[in-house]
């Protein structure tokens, strides 16, 4: 199965990190592409959502099992949607009070092997904007810290 991988240094706590991965409920406010979310239940250790994501005329809804075990890591399983897989994994790691490292994998498989191909190639660039969402949803909710992410991989 197709995937990419980033690790990258967070002038943040492992704690805000999770936070903030952890609010589906929000993704639609700073995610690109991603134009709604829907939370269908959730816990401490788990929730279910939906996530409708858009490009211009094309929409497609996901729907996931997410695994939180706070503040080590969360695990987003597909459930449902127009892929055959689509797993993502967060491993958040202290490195300080205030400082942690971020490590995001993703995994996915088309249903289509010729859209796979064609997607894989924007797919990276797709993933980087993502992450870069990421990181500046964080200095919005935490504030900009003296020093800046800094990428592992």
């Amino acid at each position: 199965m197709p995937g990419i991988h980033e690790t990258c240094e967070m002038p943040y706590s492992a704690e805000k990190m999770f936070d903030l991965v952890a609010d589906v409920g929000r993704y639609e406010e700073f995610l690109p592409w991603v134009v709604a979310t829907r939370v269908k239940s959730d816990s401490q250790s788990e929730m279910v959502a939906d996530m409708l994501v858009g490009f211009k005329a094309l929409r497609e809804k996901f729907t996931s099992r997410v695994e939180k075990r706070r503040p080590e890591n969360i695990r987003v399983h597909y459930l449902d949607g127009p892929l055959t897989d689509l797993d993502n994994h967060w491993t958040f790691r202290a490195l300080g009070p205030d400082r942690c490292e971020v490590d995001f994998r993703v995994e996915f498989e088309f249903r289509n092997p010729l859209f796979e191909k064609l997607a894989g190639q924007y797919f990276d660039k797709a993933f980087r904007k993502m992450v870069a969402a990421f990181e500046e949803r964080a200095e919005e909710l935490y504030g900009k810290s003296s020093s800046s992410a800094t990428s592992v991989a």
